[in-house]
C-alpha cells in the first residue's frame, strides 16, 4: 500500500515587498503553524521515504519550520511543476514517483492540492474527512491518502483519505483570524 501525504505551505506574508510570487515568505503565524504541525507529525511518528516540493520560498520556509518541530531534517526533491500546479499536473508528478517509495510527502499549493484530494478520493455521503477538505484546505494542513497498487496507477476515485490535520485543530490560536 502506498501512502501520499500532502502538505499545503504555511501562511505566507503579503506585506513583504517581493517582485515575484514565488519569492513570497512565510509570516509569523505561518512559522508557528508549520512548527506545530511538525511536532504533531513527530507525535504521530509519521515518516517519509521520498519528499517532493515546490520551489517557492514559502514552501522551503515551511519545510524549515516543520523540520524544527518534527525533529528531523526534511530534504525534498524540488519539482518546478508543483509550483501553483493544477490537480492534473500534480497527478503527473505522482505517476513519476519512484516505485520503491512507499511513503511520499508532497509539499505545494492550493487550489491544486485541495482539487487533487477531491479528485482522488471518492465522494461518499459518509466521508466527513473529505467533506472537511471540500470546505477548505487551509495553509499548513496535511492530508494523508492511501492507495493500492503502483504510483503510475493512481487515478480518480482510487484513494482513501486516512487523515486531515488543520493547524487550528492542534492549536485554536492558529485558526482563521477574527475580525
Amino acid at each position: 500500500m502506498k501512502t501520499l501525504t500532502l502538505l499545503r505551505h504555511a501562511k505566507s506574508g503579503w506585506d513583504d515587498k517581493v517582485v515575484r510570487d514565488v519569492d513570497r515568505p512565510l509570516n509569523s503565524k505561518g512559522k508557528r503553524a508549520a512548527a506545530c504541525v511538525g511536532r504533531h507529525w513527530r507525535d504521530l511518528r509519521l515518516s517519509f521515504d521520498h519528499v517532493v516540493a515546490s520551489p517557492a520560498v514559502r514552501v522551503h520556509e515551511t519545510i524549515a519550520e516543520l523540520s524544527s518541530g518534527y525533529g528531523e531534517t526534511i530534504a525534498p526533491v524540488v519539482d518546478r511543476r508543483i509550483y501553483l500546479a493544477s490537480a492534473v499536473t500534480l497527478l503527473d508528478v505522482i505517476h513519476e514517483l519512484p516505485e520503491g517509495a512507499e511513503r511520499v510527502l508532497m509539499i505545494g499549493h492550493n487550489p491544486g492540492l485541495e482539487d487533487l484530494v477531491l479528485m482522488l478520493v471518492p465522494d461518499k455521503a459518509s466521508d466527513a474527512l473529505r467533506d472537511t477538505v471540500e470546505e477548505k484546505f487551509p495553509t499548513a494542513s496535511t492530508a494523508e491518502l492511501t492507495f493500492d497498487g503502483a504510483w503510475v496507477e493512481v487515478a480518480q476515485n482510487t484513494a482513501t483519505l486516512t487523515r486531515f490535520i488543520r493547524p487550528r485543530d492542534l492549536d485554536p490560536a492558529l485558526g482563521p483570524d477574527q475580525d
